[in-house]
This record gives C-alpha cells, sequence and structure tokens, in this order.
C-alpha cells in the first residue's frame, strides 16, 4: 500500500524554525517528485505549491513567499523528503501535505499544477503564532 505520513507539525513562534518530514511507504521514490502544498484552515479551495524536489536529480521549486526561507531536502536511503522552515510568519500557519508524482515533466510544473501528484499524506498542522 502506497503511504506518505508527514511528521514535525506544530506551534512556532515567529522568526522561529521548524522542519517537516515526510516518510514514503510501499514504494521507493526514484523517479518521482515530492513537494510539500499547503492550505489555509478554513481555505478549503486554496492550496499553495510551497515547494517539490525531483528525487533523482535533486531540481528544486520554491514558491517566491518561501524562497530563501525554506529548503526541501531528500533522502534516498530513509525514504523521507524533508522542509526545513526559518523565520516563520503568521502568514505561514497552515496545513502542510506531502504529495508526490512520477517525474514526468518539469519539477515547476508538476509543483504548479498539482495535479500530476498522485499520492498525499494526511496533512500535519503547522501554526506561527506568539
Amino acid at each position: 500500500q502506497l503511504q506518505l505520513v508527514e511528521s514535525g507539525g506544530g506551534l512556532v513562534q515567529p522568526g522561529g524554525p521548524l522542519r517537516l518530514s515526510c516518510a514514503a511507504s510501499g514504494f521507493t521514490l526514484d523517479d518521482y517528485v515530492m513537494g510539500w502544498f499547503r492550505q489555509v484552515p478554513g481555505k478549503d479551495d486554496e492550496y499553495e505549491s510551497v515547494s517539490c524536489i525531483s528525487v533523482s536529480d535533486g531540481s528544486t521549486y520554491y514558491a517566491d513567499s518561501v524562497k530563501g526561507r525554506f529548503t526541501i531536502s531528500r533522502d534516498n536511503a530513509k525514504n523521507t523528503v524533508s522542509l526545513q522552515m526559518n523565520s516563520l510568519k503568521p502568514e505561514d500557519t497552515a496545513v502542510y501535505y506531502c504529495a508526490a508524482g512520477p517525474w514526468i515533466t518539469t519539477v515547476q510544473t508538476l509543483c504548479l499544477t498539482r495535479g500530476g501528484m498522485d499520492y498525499w499524506g494526511k496533512g500535519t498542522l503547522v501554526t506561527v503564532s506568539s
């Protein structure tokens, strides 16, 4: 059974760091693009593509809103993808979802369209507040 499980969410003060992890089971990440997406609570129709990475060659995409603050990485041996979030802002508050899709086009295209992301985790809540 293919499964993605996120961890690492929680409450953090503005300016602080937080690290999210996504563990994949039931398949290996080779030839997949992994990504992080977020949804603001109460805004069910609004997803933002945060960051994506090609597991094979490490090419990445970042939304302008997180560039310079967030870093996506993968650990092929552990079948995991992580998102290091620094300098967090209240507007980063959201449910963060991990997703995976086959690497059939550019990382940016897959990240922005989301339609090619076939597998999704259940999400982890990140709250940035003092």
